[in-house]
């Protein structure tokens, strides 16, 4: 079982070689506007694209809590757009994010991994604007990506 690797960077600026999948947690309704899908779309515009698609033609397909939506930005380089939050807003039904849901779309992503041989990068997911705890997200990327021998990296903005 590999470890997961803790750096200071810009998760959208991923370290190493060979193929990688930048992974983020979206939310249900749509939205794409605050934290880290900003920097997402300063580098490219197709993972906003694509979500903003997947979403208005959600009758028709698997968008909701726990998918996950793969979409290639360079030959080596994907964006995961994973569901992971309910709604954008702290609320009577406490913060927008939801560990099954998270834990659902890594399972994906895992599979996504192997598939194409990558390693994942991703921010803190879950626990920016989601509100959620890392305490309770940690294990989740342990199960389903660093114990099937996926290589992962967690970058820390800033200095």
């Amino acid at each position: 079982m590999t470890e997961i690797v803790y750096v200071r960077g810009d998760a959208t600026a991923p370290q190493g070689k060979g193929v990688k999948l930048i992974a983020h947690v979206c939310n249900d309704l749509g939205g794409w506007g605050k934290g880290f899908v900003l920097a997402v779309s300063r580098r490219w515009p197709g993972p906003e694209a694509e979500y903003r698609r997947w979403h208005r033609e959600r009758s028709g397909n698997d968008f909701g809590l726990g998918a996950a939506q793969f979409v290639q930005v360079g030959p080596f380089l994907w964006v995961a757009n994973m569901v992971g939050q309910r709604g954008m807003r702290t609320g009577s039904k406490g913060v927008p994010v939801r560990y099954e849901a998270i834990d659902r779309a890594l399972a994906a992503v895992g599979d996504k991994a192997l598939e194409l041989g990558a390693s994942v990068h991703m921010p803190r997911i879950g626990c920016g604007l989601a509100g959620g705890r890392w305490s309770r997200v940690e294990p989740l990327i342990a199960e389903r990506l660093t114990a099937r021998g996926v290589e992962v990296t967690v970058y820390d903005h800033g200095g």
